[in-house]
């Protein structure tokens, strides 16, 4: 069976690895909600240039094919490259798998799903999905929140500490949805 695009290389990695993983999640989360908002904004920045798993397996795979093509001019036994290169790519879109992913993941290359998650806890902590409750009227939100048993609208609600460390995990929660 073919797994989900989000999950398919956490599947394929050894669950201590996802675990460092995700413990390297939540103390950047934790680092960088509290000190100083513009060391927040630099972590975005580098969550945003960060090449994920996909990315470097796609870099690795098109170089190798072209080497394979390109040596295959002096050789034509050279050919096998671009093919295993084409083999890895294939196993990888439909399984998550490469011969190559647990070294990638020993270097610390996470999903593009592992970056959002941090990515939009450390915007939750931000403060940055407040506002869009401003998208409809005081009555909507406060019919929405009776029905979903939430409680008051979030314009009664306090402003949250981002250096609690409850806010952190509900933020890391929240962002893995």
């Amino acid at each position: 069976m073919i797994p989900s695009t989000t999950e398919r290389v956490s599947l394929n990695t050894h669950e201590q690895l996802n675990e460092q993983l995700r413990r390297r999640i939540e103390d950047s989360v934790a680092q960088h909600a509290q000190p100083h908002p513009h060391q927040l904004e630099c972590r975005l920045a580098q969550l945003d240039r960060e090449w994920d798993t996909d990315r470097l397996l796609e870099t690795v795979s098109g170089s190798a094919v072209v080497a394979g093509l390109v040596l295959s001019l002096a050789h034509p036994r050279w050919l096998w490259l671009s093919g295993a290169a084409g083999v890895c790519l294939l196993s990888h879109a439909l399984f998550g798998w490469d011969p190559l992913l647990p070294v990638y993941r020993r270097l610390r290359y996470r999903t593009s799903t592992e970056i959002d998650v941090e990515r939009y806890a450390l915007k939750a902590v931000r403060g940055d999905f407040q506002k869009l409750t401003g998208f409809i009227t005081p009555d909507d939100r406060d019919a929405i929140a009776r029905m979903e048993g939430e409680g008051p609208c979030c314009n009664d609600m306090e402003t949250l500490d981002a250096a609690d460390p409850v806010v952190i995990q509900d933020a890391l929660e929240a962002a893995k949805k």
